[in-house]
């Protein structure tokens, strides 16, 4: 299981195309300028954390250490 909390957004790199949001609704919303964010409590029992970070074609999304 993959929680929006194992997950990060970097907003510098983050371009807004929204494929984490598409694919990931649980885990993923837009925020108020249109680029993406976790949702803290979002979870997904079937998800790969590695498919979720390569997602990302501008490679914003990255796993909280």
């Amino acid at each position: 299981m993959v929680k929006g909390s194992d997950l990060s957004v970097d907003k510098k790199k983050c371009t807004g195309d929204g494929v984490c949001v598409v694919n990931y609704e649980q885990l993923f919303k837009f925020d108020k300028q249109g680029k993406s964010e976790v949702k803290e409590s979002g979870e997904c029992e079937d998800c790969d954390i590695q498919e979720i970070i390569d997602c990302c074609p501008s490679n914003a999304i990255s796993k909280k250490k």
